[in-house]
């Protein structure tokens, strides 16, 4: 990501950079009439609602995890990955504001409901670790694939199909997994151990570390010669931020944290429980919190409408902003999408989330998983960098 120099005039966009606007709220308002009757009709409303938002703002500002890391490696440009701690912050404000309204008291071992805190053992690290490894070898996040197949990247079909490959994988080692370590591993919420104040001023204190971490190493960026008008102009990814950790923020206090694998990972326990190819029983799964999957009853879900959303979200302002252009992969990069799908996968699955859910919603709500997601899914995605690089995947 380079600056720069925009032209703002009085043009404006035309005709056609509103179709795509247009088409996404008429199928909008058809599916919100048809759902709002439902049971739950309210949440699945504000789900859609709160997914074409979400889209919206994460192609207008360009918000993937692992764009934005490869900016800070290979450029030295931290501006992206400083937007990302701005979600953090706004968010973290925002959760406890959250948490001291509906538990105003913080006693373990009462944690709020719902919100993204899982068990810290060696399964969340390996989880970790191979989804950051699968997001760089693919070339994104699962979130940034979803935004992406909304300005026409078709090779994340391939992803989401290595991605359900994944999550089998994932199924079949659950047991052993859950046995061996997640069923005595602790669930550590800050609060328990500093109070809401103490858990905010050392969030802060963390978050304020790494930027004058990524400060230190940052270096000014060269100008960039291209004009652009005002509807093409992406935004900052301090804004972007800002507006995540709000839609964060109500996603929490009106339906469940933000996630994008739930859905995603029910499809798959749904297709391979019809096949017959899991275990009877996935020991303790359906009680642990985050990106939970369960078998699919019904069509509407929140956590699908979400991520429908989404697509339709990025769909509409990559249309708007000239960004759509349907891409069709090569073979090198279907073989990336597919192994770098089913690494995030399983990754996903065994630490019950991913970069949004796990990571963005877990630090969020102050919770340590979020944090060793964090690292270790940096470390993943540092070496998947360093793969492409020396294998020229790229």
């Amino acid at each position: 990501m380079t600056k720069t120099n925009y032209q703002l005039n009085n043009n404006i966009p035309a005709f056609k950079n509103f179709l795509g606007i247009v088409v996404i709220l008429i199928i909008a308002f058809i599916l919100n009439a048809k759902i709002e009757n439902l049971q739950g009709g309210t949440a699945l409303s504000l789900s859609l609602w709160l997914g074409i938002a979400f889209g919206a703002i994460l192609q207008k500002s360009r918000f993937c995890f692992y764009c934005l890391s490869r900016d800070f490696i290979e450029l030295k440009n931290a501006k992206g990955l400083l937007g990302i701690i701005v979600a953090l912050i706004v968010g973290t404000l925002g959760y406890h504001l959250i948490f001291g309204a509906f538990l105003i008291d913080p006693v373990s071992p009462r944690l709020p409901p719902n919100a993204h805190i899982a068990p810290v053992s060696w399964v969340l690290i390996l989880g970790s670790f191979s989804f950051g490894l699968g997001m760089a070898i693919a070339g994104s996040c699962i979130s940034a694939q979803l935004y992406r197949l909304g300005e026409g990247l078709l090779s994340a079909f391939i992803s989401f199909f290595g991605i359900l490959i994944g999550f089998i994988l994932a199924f079949l080692s659950w047991n052993f997994l859950y046995l061996k370590a997640i069923q005595q591993a602790p669930l550590i919420w800050f609060p328990h151990y500093f109070g809401y104040k103490g858990s905010i001023i050392l969030q802060i204190i963390l978050l304020i570390f790494l930027s004058l971490l990524l400060l230190k190493f940052h270096k000014k960026q060269k100008a960039e010669s291209t004009i652009q008008r005002w509807w093409q102009v992406k935004w900052p990814t301090y804004v972007g931020g800002i507006l995540v950790a709000l839609i964060a923020t109500i996603a929490f206090l009106r339906v469940s944290p933000l996630g994008v694998t739930a859905e995603i990972g029910s499809i798959a326990r749904t297709s391979a429980n019809h096949f017959n190819i899991l275990p009877t029983r996935l020991e303790g799964l359906d009680t642990l919190r985050g990106c939970l999957t369960i078998i699919k009853e019904t069509f509407w879900s929140n956590n699908g409408l979400f991520i429908f959303g989404l697509v339709l979200g990025s769909f509409a302002l990559a249309t708007f902003s000239g960004d759509f252009k349907i891409q069709i992969p090569k073979i090198k990069e279907s073989i990336r999408s597919l192994v770098g799908g089913i690494l995030m996968g399983f990754g996903s699955m065994i630490a019950l989330g991913c970069t949004v859910g796990t990571l963005l919603s877990g630090i969020m709500a102050a919770s340590l998983s979020g944090w060793i997601f964090l690292i270790f899914c940096g470390l993943g995605l540092y070496l998947g960098w360093l793969l492409r690089k020396k294998y020229k995947l790229n």
